[in-house]
């Protein structure tokens, strides 16, 4: 059998692999206090590894919202192609691992979303090849959220620089925990000055890095999930 794809990695290992962000970026504008955005997002049902994302992060000129490659490529990568293997960073270990350790003290940002996908291992639809069923995890009320990501620059020289970002992840809560035993970390509204904070102290930081329980919601959704290809609302409806 051939090597797998990062997508295809991104599915069966024990990571946040998609997400969707379907809320209009104007919402985003008025949540997060930042400038309108000089670019458009359309709704997106099935945001998948290596492509854009909106993040919103906060440096020497203020707080402000770009469109980011999600898989982190540290600034010391000689090869892009290594942020298709760092689309999560473990919460009980960023500090530590030097993929992510720089990231961690000084280039944080929020991901803005308004679910998540896990895969349940038994019950696929059908698939007896990958006998797993997709969930779409939620707020109560769909309510935008955002998770906790870590972002960089690499810089080559002699071309565009390229700025990317990653998601952390936690302990699932409980209400999940039979879904997958990981999940992103999602901030509560109080959080997210503190995480962006430049000035915030890393044991503090890293008291925010929990499971969150509040209000999540899950239910089944089709395996046409599976594919990046498809990107529509159908992604989201339960089966």
């Amino acid at each position: 059998m051939g090597e797998l794809s990062p997508l295809a990695r991104s599915i069966l290992s024990p990571l946040c692999g998609r997400y969707t962000l379907s809320v209009p970026l104007s919402n985003l504008v008025d949540s997060f206090d930042v400038r309108p955005p000089e670019f458009e997002y359309p709704p997106r049902f099935n945001i998948a590894p290596t492509q854009d994302a909106p993040v919103i992060a906060q440096d020497q000129d203020g707080r402000r919202m770009g469109l980011l490659r999600w898989g982190l490529v540290p600034s010391w990568a000689k090869d892009p192609a290594m942020g298709s293997r760092l689309i999560n960073a473990r919460s009980e270990t960023v500090s530590e691992k030097s993929a992510f350790r720089r990231a961690f003290h000084r280039r944080r940002c929020l991901v803005p979303a308004d679910g998540f996908f896990e895969w349940k291992k038994g019950g696929g639809e059908g698939d007896t090849k990958d006998p797993k069923t997709p969930f779409w995890i939620h707020l109560d009320g769909r309510e935008p959220f955002v998770m906790a990501g870590l972002w960089e620059k690499w810089d080559p020289g002699g071309s565009a620089p390229l700025y990317t970002f990653t998601i952390l992840t936690t302990e699932a809560a409980p209400s999940i925990r039979e879904i997958h035993p990981r999940m992103p970390v999602i901030l509560p509204v109080g959080a997210r000055d503190r995480w962006l904070d430049p000035d915030a102290a890393p044991g503090d930081l890293l008291t925010l890095l929990r499971p969150f329980g509040e209000g999540i919601r899950a239910y089944p959704v089709s395996t046409q999930v599976n594919s990046p290809r498809n990107d529509l609302p159908e992604c989201i409806e339960p089966v």
